[in-house]
């Protein structure tokens, strides 16, 4: 539990760093046999590029670090639930587990929305743990977003 917060704690720094790009505060970390092999926010406004959530970011990183297109047993780490699109990727990318903070009950494809992973045409779905840091992750999309208003 502790190797848990310990990289949710590093997810949330990157959705910090993102807030102060100007990007909606999402980040994530990539582990592979308990290190840490990639950690971003999301990027889409800096890269004018709608795929740069930082889901897709770690996971381009860590195929490129590891050299395979698949990661089955690397862990992401991500402070808000993914969309569909990064559920695909997830799933594609054959990753082992996944673990996030605040629930997207609008944009979410995981426990809300489409519910990628118990689809019958989802050919990977990885263990899913939900609610690690989830006050806090909030708390840094509410103030990004009263910031906004």
């Amino acid at each position: 539990m502790a190797e848990t917060s310990r990289f949710m704690d590093l997810a949330l720094a990157q959705a910090r760093m993102a807030a102060e790009r100007g990007e909606v505060p999402v980040g994530a970390v990539l582990v592979f046999d308990g290190a840490v092999i990639a950690s971003a926010g999301n990027r889409t406004r800096e890269r004018n590029d709608i795929t740069a959530h930082a889901e897709i970011e770690v996971i381009r990183e860590g195929c490129r670090i590891l050299g395979d297109e698949r990661l089955p047993g690397a862990d992401l780490y991500v402070t808000l639930e993914p969309c569909t699109m990064c559920a695909a990727a997830i799933s594609f990318a054959r990753l082992r587990r996944l673990y996030y903070g605040a629930e997207d009950p609008k944009g979410g494809g995981v426990d809300n929305g489409v519910r990628f992973f118990s689809q019958p045409t989802c050919h990977h779905a990885p263990d899913v743990y939900s609610g690690f840091s989830s006050q806090a992750a909030a708390e840094i999309l509410r103030q990004f977003f009263a910031e906004r208003r």
